[in-house]
């Protein structure tokens, strides 16, 4: 195999940082240019993981084979069932935002309406599957609403001071034109803390503030602290999964084309036609044809090596990304909800540190909404705010239900609803419930007034009361 050296090893993002002093009079488009630089040393990376997701591996730039040999080229995409199936796993029911405020929530559900925001997190946690992070961007739209977009880290980076706070000084955004008379050059903006600065070819235009400001408008999720994809720790392994497996499809052609040896008799160019088209050997009318030898040979087969590789590097794919193979026929031995999360254990885990992360991204995320008046009048909205996080798992209904049956008393109600996952929200649930309850007290109220019978007034009564 031609190892394609060209594309590893990379180095993984790590922030930028950079000397307060040096932005204390303004960003310079030297500056941003210097971290442009650097940031498009990145690049490579980052295409290399997209076409892995897309399909595009390595074997597909393998030195091609003399034409007369076997070239299968195949590749199994396991980077894009790792990637659908962690996220469905972890994020295919949604990340719900909750606060106790009911002006805020509402608010909240607005925003997160206009936005779609159940698609938006599907392409973010997506981008932190390939890249290992990722950015939101916000901005006001020309109506005066809150408007948030994922963005690729190919097209997007901050710069942080270098103290002990880290704290961003400013981003860039940027791409180069494909066409036109400035193809090849850098446009962008620069997002600052109090204003964000458009500039195309080297040259700034006007600037307009930042809605935001102090803060920038821009919120980064990472998969991991190191921002490293979920599947680059097994890009090596998918690459040699699929090089095994096409070599193996080459050696079935070999077979299948063996090269048939005629010994001991000569045959003529038409009559190797001849047994080429029609399958056949007939050799005679030499006195020695009883000593002709005719016999394919075959190569020695390796298909029981060729196995074991495929089988233990899928088995180590699946080991080192932490990922279920859920298609695996022992992943349906699970007979309980207990043996299927031991089963899923792994996914569960690198889920939870994720979930840790998005809690904090979703909480700056709601900071930066929250300093508009448009938006709330409180500027600390986001402090109470609840990220619920459900795994997208099959339920046993039943025994969720006995075990909420069992926990009556023990708990409070909210609880007791809370361990049943087709509840999604506890304390509508209760409110639900005190209002269903309040309607069939009234309707009881009501349906006893209407079966009363009316006292009669007898003949007899009316004389005892006149008598009176």
């Amino acid at each position: 195999m031609a190892n394609n050296h060209n594309t590893r090893p990379y180095t993984l993002p790590e922030p930028f940082y950079c000397d307060p002093a040096e932005v204390e009079n303004g960003i310079s488009m030297d500056l941003v240019e210097k971290y442009i630089r650097q940031h498009e040393d990145r690049l490579r990376r980052y295409r290399y993981l997209e076409a892995l997701y897309k399909g595009f591996h390595d074997i597909f730039r393998q030195p091609e084979k003399e034409k007369w040999k076997p070239d299968w080229r195949l590749a199994v995409n396991f980077p894009r069932y790792l990637t659908t199936t962690f996220s469905g796993y972890g994020y295919g029911k949604g990340i719900k935002v909750l606060h106790p405020d009911d002006d805020i929530a509402e608010g909240i559900r607005d925003f997160e309406k206009s936005n779609e925001i159940k698609g938006h997190h599907t392409n973010m946690v997506k981008y932190c599957c390939i890249y290992g992070h990722a950015w939101e961007y916000m901005y006001q739209d020309e109506e005066g609403r809150t408007n948030v977009t994922a963005e690729k880290p190919s097209d997007l980076f901050v710069v942080c001071d270098d103290t002990m706070k880290k704290r961003a000084l400013f981003g860039v955004r940027y791409g180069r034109h494909n066409t036109g008379k400035h193809e090849g050059e850098i446009y962008g903006e620069i997002i600052g803390s109090m204003e964000n600065i458009p500039f195309d070819a080297g040259r700034k235009k006007e600037p307009y503030p930042n809605p935001y400001a102090p803060r920038l408008c821009v919120v980064e999720w990472c998969l991991n602290d190191e921002r490293m994809g979920l599947y680059e720790p097994v890009a090596g392994l998918i690459e040699l999964y699929n090089h095994t497996l096409s070599e193996k499809s080459n050696d079935i052609d070999y077979f299948a084309e063996a090269i048939l040896a005629v010994i001991g008799a000569e045959v003529e160019e038409k009559d190797l036609e001849n047994m080429r088209d029609k399958r056949l050997v007939n050799l005679y009318g030499t006195e020695n044809v009883k000593d002709a030898i005719v016999q394919y040979l075959t190569r020695p087969s390796a298909d029981g090596t060729q196995e074991n590789l495929l089988t233990r590097v899928e088995r180590l794919i699946y080991q080192i990304a932490m990922v279920a193979n859920i298609s695996d026929e022992s992943f349906g031995s699970a007979t309980s909800g207990v043996a299927l999360a031991y089963k899923l254990w792994s996914t569960s885990n690198i889920v939870g540190d994720f979930n840790t992360l998005i809690e904090k991204s979703i909480k700056k995320r709601i900071k930066l909404w929250s300093s508009l008046q448009t938006n709330t009048t409180r500027n600390d909205a986001w402090v109470d705010i609840e990220v619920k996080f459900q795994p997208n798992i099959p339920r046993n209904v039943q025994e969720e239900t006995q075990t909420a049956a069992s926990a009556e008393g023990m708990v409070s109600r909210e609880t007791q609803l809370s361990l049943l996952s087709y509840v999604e929200d506890p304390k509508a649930e209760i409110d639900r419930m005190k209002q269903e309850e309040e309607e069939e007290q009234a309707s009881i109220v009501d349906r006893r007034m209407f079966e009363t019978p009316e006292l009669e007034v007898t003949e007899d009564a009316e004389e005892d009361t006149s008598g009176q």
